[in-house]
């Protein structure tokens, strides 16, 4: 078993905490896995960590920090730091589908806390996806703005696929009060931490 990677603590005054645009198909770590591309492609930042990942196949705001302290408060599912995301789904949200997200469902690792969600407009700051998602007429599509107090695997999709509608494009707008605004993929802003 392998051993947990030791968090690195800095001298109170030096904490460093970066938003970054993950895109799509980029891994949220440092390294390259062979197929896909990890971070060290747009970020050059010895001794940074992600706070939190964000799954391969989604985009949008990734937290790196410096400070072991600031990493475990933004991750620790007991602070029940809140993630807003817009979810491009499959099919008609129905005000039952949207009832069961507000209430939890019980997914294969136990029952969800409730998120707050609600059906939107497509987000006027949206950037284009690079692959664009595959449009077709035939089937309709919605967006959803999710806000979840956990960070399960997948937890988003999970939920969204358990009422009856998968999610085509998932874009995380903010951790907490820092979100990814006036960011394009791929660019970084230093936040106050």
């Amino acid at each position: 078993m392998s051993r947990p990677r030791p968090r690195p603590r800095v001298p109170k005054g030096e904490t460093r905490l970066i938003a970054f645009n993950k895109p799509m198909d980029v891994l949220s770590q440092f390294t390259d896995d062979g197929h896909w591309p990890g971070l060290s492609r747009w970020l050059d930042m010895p001794g940074m960590y992600p706070a939190g990942r964000l799954d391969r196949d989604s985009e949008g705001l990734l937290l790196l920090t410096n400070d072991g302290i600031l990493q475990a408060r933004l991750t620790d599912p007991k602070s029940a730091t809140p993630k807003t995301y817009f979810a491009l789904v499959e099919g008609v949200p129905t005000p039952e589908a949207l009832a069961a997200l507000r209430k939890g469902v019980t997914l294969k690792d136990g029952p969800t806390r409730p998120a707050q969600v609600e059906a939107v407009a497509e987000p006027g700051w949206l950037w284009p996806r690079d692959p664009p998602v595959r449009f077709r007429k035939s089937v309709p599509e919605a967006w959803l703005r999710l806000t979840i107090t956990e960070g399960r695997n997948r937890q988003v999709r999970r939920m969204c696929a358990h009422v009856g509608l998968p999610v085509l494009r998932l874009v995380r707008w903010s951790v907490g009060p820092h979100t990814v605004e006036g960011l394009g993929p791929g660019q970084w802003k230093a936040l106050q931490p």
